[in-house]
């Protein structure tokens, strides 16, 4: 219904200025509740579409700047082994190597503006002082319990109704994405991923000797379920590894019904998913946060996150709920000598009660939303015309798809050379079908320096797409 009203927002079919249907009438058109056609219009305003006016309704915002969104290529439903690539040469130039004055790299929280660092900090040392004692034994193999506790009250706000005792605490959400792969899966195996998808996926997929097919996926609402139906119809895929709510590098969020609907469709070819929550939290309301667990009910879903992007960085603990695979999960973290610091567990633990976590969260997405919208405007103004990019709801990147004739790794490259760095699509990808791709990230430093380097390195690739040429397959727009 949301992303509907988006698409008619966007083509021009309402006007900037023009007053959208009423929540009522929306409501009763859609067959939906009110509350439910309210959280569609809080979306619209959300994504600056829509403005609310007292008493007066939702009316289209004017001067809206249009940027088109990726195309993202389609892909095949066949199955490719992983082999090496560049991503280390690439990630090894993350700021702190090769002279990198102004980094659109990170996957993770740079800025320490962004956290509140005083409170983190009262929190490891109350956490330090309580529970000294844990610093000279073992802890627990699965977690503390009140850090298990601690995330299954927060997986209320997934929809997730959870217990804690079946909570894992891990090193990291890829520690527990990495257990669930190898409860589930051999080597030799296929995993459907979303594309393009977290080149840390695939590093992993790589060092356990697993095959992966890549789903096409739309840059607004996330995998394509008939491509995964294809894919599982011709494919002997074992698992299914997804960030349904602002996927890594799209910023795409799957819609209700089709989270639901990809539960359905797993339980028939009886293929779990293991579905990545990481960043849910940075949405606003509860309704967008909804991961697609929620709609589990045999313990087909196994659920994997941490508080990383939202709480600090360098609080290093994961979790997971491996449903039905619980104790194989238990197990594997056990025998590979995964045990966590039970200190930074209570002080993560104190982290996630405190009242104060929902007000970090909105001050936290509205900061970023900022940032993004400022730098798509800086996109649209100096990257070379025919450029597309994502429109997130929250989140920390932007995925920008450039005239096919030109190559992502050449544009690092020369942007190296003058002190900016960034990701190449080619990393998102076991092939090389986003080669004219790149994601940038704005969870660093944002301010002057930061702006003028990204208009910068729209004016290189001018000049780089001018020094080669056009290509027959551009896509103008």
């Amino acid at each position: 219904m949301a992303t509907r009203m988006a698409d008619l927002i966007e083509s021009g079919a309402f006007q900037p200025g023009q007053r959208l249907p009423s929540v009522r009438d929306t409501a009763a058109q859609e067959g939906v509740s009110v509350s439910t056609a309210m959280q569609a219009f809080r979306w619209l305003e959300d994504k600056g579409l829509a403005k609310a006016k007292p008493k007066a309704g939702y009316f289209v915002r004017k001067q809206r700047q249009r940027i088109a969104l990726p195309l993202v290529g389609q892909t095949h439903p066949h199955s490719v082994p992983l082999v090496p690539r560049t991503r280390a040469d690439v990630l090894d130039r993350d700021g702190r190597k090769g002279g990198i004055a102004v980094n659109f790299t990170g996957y993770c929280p740079r800025d320490s503006q962004l956290f509140d660092e005083d409170r983190l900090r009262v929190a490891v040392a109350r956490a330090t002082r309580v529970h000294r004692r844990t610093l000279v034994d073992y802890s627990n193999v699965a977690g503390t319990q009140a850090l298990q506790n601690a995330v299954a009250q927060r997986a209320l706000h997934l929809g997730c109704s959870l217990r804690g005792e079946d909570v894992v605490i891990t090193a990291s959400c890829m520690q527990a994405i990495s257990l669930c792969l190898m409860a589930v899966t051999r080597p030799g195996d296929v995993v459907a991923l979303e594309s393009p998808t977290f080149f840390g996926f695939l590093d992993l997929l790589e060092s356990l000797n697993l095959r992966v097919v890549e789903i096409p996926s739309h840059p607004r609402t996330g995998l394509s379920l008939p491509a995964l139906q294809l894919a599982l119809d011709t494919q002997p895929i074992k698992a299914v590894l997804a960030v349904p709510t602002l996927s890594n590098p799209l910023g795409a969020i799957m819609p209700l019904a089709e989270k639901k609907a990809l539960v359905h469709l797993l339980a028939q070819y009886r293929v779990p998913l293991i579905e990545d929550v990481v960043f849910n939290d940075l949405l606003a309301s509860d309704e967008r946060r909804r991961a697609v667990k929620a709609f589990d009910q045999d313990g087909s879903v196994m659920v994997c996150g941490s508080f990383s992007k939202t709480i600090a960085p360098g609080i290093r603990l994961g979790w997971v709920d491996a449903g039905r695979w619980k104790d194989q999960v238990a197990t594997l973290k056990r025998v590979q000598g995964g045990a966590t610091n039970e200190v930074m567990e209570h002080a993560l633990a104190d982290l996630l009660t405190q009242s104060a976590y929902e007000s970090q969260m909105r001050r936290l997405s509205a900061t970023m939303k900022a940032r993004l919208h400022e730098a798509r405007r800086l996109v649209s103004a100096h990257f070379p015309k025919g450029t597309r990019v994502s429109d997130p709801a929250a989140g920390y990147s932007l995925w920008v798809e450039l005239p096919v004739a030109l190559n992502s790794m050449r544009l690092f490259e020369v942007a190296a050379g003058e002190g900016m760095s960034f990701i190449p699509g080619s990393l998102f990808s076991a092939t090389d079908r986003y080669a004219h791709c790149l994601r940038l990230n704005f969870s660093g430093a944002w301010g002057d320096a930061e702006k003028k380097a990204l208009s910068r390195l729209g004016q290189m690739a001018q000049t780089l797409l001018v020094a080669q040429g056009p290509s027959p397959e551009d896509v103008i727009s």
